[in-house]
């Protein structure tokens, strides 16, 4: 059989058709292969070339497209900063329920997706971000700073304590790339500019001022008419909404603290001396060296030529170093690379173990007061060390601490005791979650009810955040079932259990018919003080004024407020709105109008005069500010629109089952 098959493809049609199939096996497992699947990524970018613009995304054209992915790995990052910072802004009220919605997770993705749109058009315009931006832009962070300067320490320890840690490499190949994806959008930004017409149009419009009369309207008599069944009918199917019962539920709950859990034993000699002997290092002062150095950068990616350059280099300032009275301070200001602590004479400060890498910091404690090392290599080039002073830490003696780690064992042992005491209790509901009582009999715990309560009105432990989150939450209405633990108090925590579940739900129109019969009420008499004061202005635009229909209505006076500006409350911010919304008065004339008030009075108002804002009233400083505010929210709009810009040239695929 084989050799039939042979046979069969070694003549010219058979080398043709073999041809015409590889072809196509192999071209589509390139560009699968160059795309990458769906199994990984949130999110697929893909634009034309950079030399094809206008290059079509089907295939064969497609395998010369440029991709991006967002990773899952990448959007659960995102997600969970997001997350934080949500959280931070919002405290208590924060709900991780309604935060892993859909929308929200799309809004991340977004942001991504803008970002390396971003990204691939820095990568089309052959943007590159220099060494000295990089390090600018470092030092410029705060979490870096020590009294307003950048300090080598901060930065090392701030790195090492990320989860995960970084290296100072790392850190710069991720701040490289974000500021190059940044600059298209940051010079395009920056660029955008207010004209001296626009400033002035703009300063007219912002800064004027109008000149108004005022006069309220006072609320009808209250409505005593009877409400027909038809009108209860047709309110209450038209505002069905605002006549529902919220969901409601009743917890059972048992508490465990301090308070309900035996107290452990005081501590005794041996154990106060083993926590001593166990935790010695917190009594003791860490031994500390006081160092300069000189640094030979080393450019990430340098070849060995490069690399024994700057060690040559690093060796001849050591030996210039380490000649009788040389002064080490001079040659780092003249020499070192490291722009933080150059301009001090290399004065990296006192260190500790454990702030510095590892064969900077075994160099440096193997060393003696006055000397200088020989090159150190380290992620940042080579080192020039000098050591100036050293100073050993001291021992705080077991008696002087004897107090304080009585103190501390003593609650360690209370905050034990409550932590076993909450484990066996959560132990034995298991064997029965979907009741309290039989555990909490078993370990002497008095189980309490609250509620019914609804999301707007609970209270006693029912008011906390995460209480009230879990006793709504579908799982515990559904089954019934004992939740977590819940911490309510630093070493307070609850379990809880929902014994009834009302669901939120429509009143029936019987039931709710004297609310009904108040909103139709209340509705009419709005509409009959609305029907008056359109009537009224109707007048006003006759050529009648606001005194004159004061006296003809007997109301009191109206009230004049000149120079009103923008955004004040006349008496609610909607009225201002109204009276700046006013077609300007002709010169001599009026310009009338009417805004409802909440409680349902009425206000007459009637624009007697307009005073444009003007740029004469501003200093230099002002009109700079002002312009710069007006540049940066127009530079805004231009960053948005280049983004809707780049975006349709993109083609972007989403795997929202990678959420």
């Amino acid at each position: 059989m084989l050799q039939k098959l042979r046979e069969k493809t070694t003549g010219v049609v058979g080398a043709v058709i073999v041809a015409l199939l590889i072809v196509p096996f192999a071209l589509f497992g390139l560009d699968q292969y160059m795309v990458g699947g769906a199994a990984n990524n949130v999110a697929r970018i893909q634009a034309p070339p950079t030399w094809w613009h206008g290059a079509p995304s089907w295939w064969p054209a497609s395998m010369f497209w440029r991709h991006q992915e967002v990773t899952v790995e990448e959007f659960r990052n995102r997600l969970e900063l997001a997350r934080q910072q949500q959280r931070e802004r919002q405290g208590e009220a924060f709900d991780p329920v309604a935060f892993e919605s859909v929308d929200n997770k799309r809004e991340v993705l977004e942001t991504l997706i803008d970002e390396k749109a971003l990204a691939m058009a820095a990568e089309a315009s052959g943007i590159v971000v220099g060494d000295a931006m990089v390090r600018d832009a470092i030092q410029d962070i705060e979490a870096f700073q020590v009294e307003g300067r950048f300090d080598p320490n901060r930065y090392q320890l701030t790195l090492a304590s990320q989860v995960p840690p970084q290296t100072p490499r790392q850190f710069e190949r991720s701040v490289r790339d974000n500021l190059r994806q940044s600059l298209a959008a940051t010079a395009v930004g920056s660029s955008s500019f207010v004209t001296n017409g626009e400033m002035d149009r703009l300063v007219r419009l912002l800064g004027e001022q109008r000149d108004v009369d005022l006069l309220m309207l006072p609320a009808p008599e209250p409505d005593t008419a009877p409400v027909s069944d038809e009108q209860a009918r047709a309110w209450y199917t038209a505002n069905e909404s605002d006549f529902r019962a919220p969901e409601a539920v009743t917890l059972e709950y048992v508490q465990v603290n301090a308070d309900t859990v035996p107290a452990p034993a005081a501590p005794d000699e041996a154990a106060l001396r083993q926590r001593y002997e166990e935790q010695r290092e917190r009594f003791s002062a860490q031994d500390e060296r006081l160092a300069s150095h000189i640094l030979v950068r080393v450019e990430d990616g340098a070849d060995e030529a490069a690399v024994a350059a700057a060690r040559g280099k690093a060796a001849r300032i050591a030996a210039q170093a380490k000649a009788p009275g040389a002064d080490f301070a001079a040659l780092a200001r003249d020499n070192s690379d490291d722009s933080g602590s150059s301009a001090m004479g290399g004065d990296l400060g006192w260190i500790g173990r454990g702030a510095m890498t590892g064969s900077f910091e075994d160099s440096l404690f193997a060393m003696q007061p006055g000397q200088v090392s020989d090159p150190v290599r380290t992620d940042f080039g080579w080192h020039v060390i000098q050591l100036r002073e050293e100073r050993s830490g001291e021992t705080r003696s077991f008696e002087d601490s004897r107090e304080a780690l009585a103190t501390e064992l003593a609650q360690a042992n209370r905050d034990r005791a409550v932590s076993e005491f909450t484990s066996e209790l959560v132990d034995r509901i298991y064997r029965n979650p979907s009741s309290l009582t039989p555990a909490a009999n078993e370990m002497g715990l008095q189980v309490q009810t609250v509620g019914p309560f609804t999301r707007a009105n609970a209270s006693g432990i029912a008011a906390h955040p995460a209480v009230r989150q879990a006793a709504f939450s579908e799982m515990l209405v559904q089954d019934g079932t004992v939740s977590d633990p819940i911490e309510v108090a630093p070493g307070s925590t609850v379990l809880i259990r929902v014994v009834e579940h009302t669901p939120e739900r429509a009143l029936p129109l019987g039931q709710v018919r004297a609310r009904v019969d108040a909103a139709v009420r209340a509705d009419r008499a709005r509409k009959a003080v609305k029907a008056r004061g359109e009537a009224l202005v109707a007048r006003l635009e006759k050529g009648e004024t606001l005194e004159s229909l004061a006296t003809a209505e007997g109301l009191a006076a109206p009230e004049s407020v000149p120079g009103v500006p923008r955004g004040a409350p006349l008496p609610e911010p909607e009225v201002n709105e109204a009276v700046f919304a006013a077609p300007k008065p002709a010169p001599g004339g009026t310009s009338p109008g009417l805004q409802m008030l909440s409680d349902g009075r009425a206000v007459l108002f009637v624009v007697t005069g307009v005073t444009p804002g003007s740029a004469a009233t501003l200093d230099q400083a002002q009109r700079d500010a002002l312009r710069q505010q007006f540049a940066q929210v127009s530079g805004l709009d231009d960053i948005e629109a280049l983004t809707r810009s780049l975006r349709r040239n993109l083609d972007i695929e989403v795997f929202e089952e990678n959420f």
